[in-house]
């Protein structure tokens, strides 16, 4: 009797045991069931750690306060935002690796990737899962050569089409010298359209001087051949990162010149341990500054300052964009959250190019069919630690 008790009592914990360990599987189940049939699960990817890690911070945050304020004002076609954001240290499998990871947390839409090495590998896998792609800032042709993927910010060509066609009707020089990173679409890619459409502008390229992410710390050579060139200004289509040692070591060299560059300039002003003074004077193309008087900016710049403690850049304006044309394309194609990923992706590509939004970025922006949006760049120059629009 004792032992039929014993053996009774193991059975019976044993039921509870399977038991609980059931409902706590189909709760968990249903629980993410749930969410992505009452949510809209919007996925990002960009750096937050490493020499880029001020753009993929900026993406995220610009992210994460549109989400908030959307959420807050009822969401989506009444729908809520639920939003997570994966770090890739601007390393293409590394961001291939966090798109998997989102695709696995239920991610329906992507916003990302930031830069575009690792978009053009990302935008490999959003094509065949047909999943629709909307990248913020990854400027090369090839991050969004599917139909599936869009972009908000201008990509190479057009920056250094603009830049040229910029300093060409303002006068700024007629000698120009260009540093730019060989080894990186972006750096490259503005280089080749920015020497096409100098020539259409009356400038002269004195010295192209390239560089590669093997050797990116010392560029002396480059600018004492910018130097003995002639040139009155420097065209830098890089990052934030190289640009801060290049205006350091120029000044170290007694060399003046004006310097002009494009988006990948933004965050030179929060390198750690940059002289900032030593970009007063500095030119840049950007839909974005913080400085600017209209109220959707202001209101912007407040809300991110108060909530992230650092003042927003570009990335953080295009991002945030990004969000609100998400909500225009989903109101305007009907989209539900319980559709399919291909299903979703289908309705927003056709309806991107329907929409027009007045934006932090700009004003009026519309899309082609081939993701490119249409707005209008700005220039601006850096005065007391500060970007004013020129």
């Amino acid at each position: 009797m004792k032992n039929y008790k014993k053996v009774t009592s193991l059975l019976l914990a044993s039921a509870l045991l399977v038991t609980s360990m059931t409902a706590c599987g189909s709760s968990k189940e249903e629980g993410a069931d749930q969410a992505k049939g009452d949510t809209f699960m919007i996925g990002g990817i960009g750096p937050i750690t490493g020499d880029t890690a001020a753009y993929g911070s900026a993406v995220k945050n610009g992210i994460q306060l549109a989400v908030d304020e959307i959420n807050e004002a009822g969401g989506i076609a009444g729908k809520q935002i639920s939003y997570k954001f994966e770090d890739d240290e601007n390393n293409p499998e590394k961001s291939v690796n966090a798109y998997n990871s989102l695709k696995d947390w239920g991610m329906q839409i992507l916003i990302g990737t930031t830069t575009s090495k690792p978009c053009t590998a990302v935008v490999e896998k959003t094509h065949g899962d047909n999943m629709f792609h909307l990248t913020p800032s990854a400027t090369a042709v090839e991050s969004i050569q599917y139909d599936n993927a869009f972009r908000m910010c201008f990509s190479d060509p057009n920056q250094g089409t603009s830049s040229a066609t910029y300093i060409g009707e303002h006068q700024l020089a007629t000698k120009v010298a260009v540093i730019y990173d060989s080894s990186d679409p972006y750096s490259s890619g503005i280089y080749a359209n920015f020497t096409t459409e100098a020539k259409n502008r009356g400038i002269e390229i004195v010295a192209a001087e390239a560089f590669t992410a093997d050797n990116k710390t010392d560029f002396t050579v480059q600018l004492q051949k910018a130097k003995d060139s002639g040139a009155e200004m420097v065209f830098l289509p890089v990052y934030y990162q190289e640009a801060s040692l290049i205006l350091t070591q120029a000044d170290k060299m007694g060399y003046k010149p004006q310097f002009f560059g494009c988006d990948g300039l933004d965050g030179i002003l929060d390198v750690k341990n940059f002289d900032v003074s030593l970009a007063e004077g500095v030119m840049l193309l950007t839909p974005f500054t913080a400085n600017a008087e209209d109220e959707k900016t202001q209101a912007f710049v407040k809300a991110y300052t108060e909530k992230f403690d650092i003042a927003p850049i570009q990335f953080a304006a295009d991002a945030y964009d990004c969000v609100y044309a998400v909500k225009e394309a989903v109101e305007k194609a009907g989209v539900t959250t319980d559709m399919s990923v291909s299903d979703m992706c289908d309705k927003l590509k056709t309806a991107m190019t329907e929409i027009t939004m007045d934006g932090l970025t700009g004003s009026g922006i519309s899309w082609s069919a081939d993701g490119e949006p249409s707005k209008e760049a700005k220039a601006v120059v850096i005065e007391n630690g500060e970007y004013k629009l020129m």
